[in-house]
């Protein structure tokens, strides 16, 4: 069964890799106008953090690929394998 999640139950949710590094906090999504789907997380970087500090980061954000998303509960897992 699928179980929808309202997202602003889903901003401010802290982001870790599923080898337990802290990424960040998710600040939005990004959506496919044509689907309606979700393309990418928009996360603000935990710039104590020595992974975030390696990724791309555009505009003081870094954008996930939603596939790499494994589980979201008390937080977001993703796979970094994908990005």
């Amino acid at each position: 069964m699928v179980k929808f999640i309202i997202a602003r139950q889903l901003v401010g949710k802290k982001v870790i890799t599923s080898d337990g590094f802290d990424v960040g906090r998710l600040f939005d999504v990004e959506i496919s106008e044509v689907t309606g789907k979700i393309i990418n997380l928009v996360v603000e970087p935990n710039l104590d953090s020595g992974l975030a500090n390696k990724m791309k980061i555009e505009g003081g954000q870094i954008k996930i690929p939603y596939n790499s998303v494994l589980a979201v509960n008390d937080y977001a897992v993703v796979d970094r394998k994908n990005w």
